[in-house]
């Protein structure tokens, strides 16, 4: 008879996964690789409700993350996206462990960025402009924070009373937060731009961001969805977490590369060339560098081995 699964909670994920400890072994696993094919989503209701699988398996192990997307939750007053990740043992194939995936997501996905900016921002940037108050931003502030000695947080929303409890919790964590009212204004402070919006249209104008600034994109995980305008991209030089999801997925790239206002040849490399060194990353001070995420299969495989050797 098998053994039990154990459930790790939310909370027990959180705890486990350490900012410092889970990008350095995200820079390890982008560095080995694995195999992680881009998501496959399948639509499972006439009204649009949807089911993701992104799976990922290495020498050592595999796992798979198990999304639901239902939109028509917000009338029955629940979350709209459930999450809920696999972790499988990498000789015998039986499940090892099941652990919370929105947690995971949170964590794995700011930690990425984070990683990013490890290679593209500059070592003395001081100021974190974060764009966007959703469950995401405390997660992408904390995260850049723990790689950069960031001495002002900057918080903007649409919404000034969304933006200002966000600054409030990020204050409460220990961070110099504060909210803004005014969006070009802090552009014209940011030394990094973090973004996590579900916008369609862009926020972040080329026009508006400063030479020397490092622009991280998380939302914009659609073709039809954009955070950034063709300004900002074309000026830029254009990263990426995989080719393979990101050409693929990202508004703000398969716009400007479908429009032909850049080539697909402007998007200089992905994260695994970041980790090797196969690309050296911000080559100028004044440069100003673009990472575009949409999230791969890796990072959830990377992160759920980390928490489940912490709490074996």
């Amino acid at each position: 008879m098998q053994p039990s699964i154990p459930t790790i909670s939310a909370d027990r994920v959180h705890a486990a996964l350490d900012w410092a400890s889970l990008v350095d072994a995200l820079r390890a696993a982008f560095a080995a690789g694995a195999t992680a094919p881009v998501r496959s989503s399948y639509p499972v209701t006439p009204e649009g409700d949807r089911l993701l699988l992104m799976p990922a398996w290495d020498g050592t192990g595999l796992g798979v993350k198990i999304v639901t997307v239902f939109p028509r939750n917000r009338e029955r007053g629940l979350a709209s996206v459930g999450a809920l990740y696999v972790l499988m043992d990498g000789t015998t194939g039986h499940p090892v462990a099941l652990i919370d995936g929105e947690a995971l997501t949170l964590r794995r996905t700011a930690a990425s960025s984070a990683l990013a900016s490890s290679y593209l921002s500059r070592p003395d940037a001081r100021t974190l402009l974060v764009v966007g108050t959703g469950a995401l931003a405390p997660y992408m502030a904390a995260a850049h924070c723990a790689v950069r000695s960031i001495e002002r947080v900057l918080v903007w929303g649409r919404h000034a009373d969304r933006a200002e409890r966000t600054a409030a919790e990020l204050a409460a964590q220990g961070l110099p937060a504060t909210a803004i009212a005014n969006l070009d204004a802090g552009l014209a402070e940011a030394d990094i731009v973090s973004c996590a919006t579900t916008a369609r249209e862009p926020i972040v104008r080329g026009a508006r961001v400063r030479a020397g600034t490092h622009v991280d994109l998380v939302g914009a995980f659609t073709p039809e969805m954009r955070e950034s305008d063709d300004e900002l991209v074309a000026r830029a030089e254009v990263f990426v977490d995989t080719y393979a999801g990101a050409l693929k997925e990202a508004g703000d790239l398969v716009q400007p590369i479908g429009q032909g206002v850049i080539a697909r040849e402007h998007v200089l490399a992905e994260l695994a060339e970041l980790a090797t060194g196969a690309h050296p990353g911000r080559r100028t001070r004044d440069e100003v560098t673009l990472f575009k995420s949409v999230g791969t299969a890796l990072e959830d495989l990377c992160a759920a081995r980390l928490v489940a050797k912490r709490l074996g």
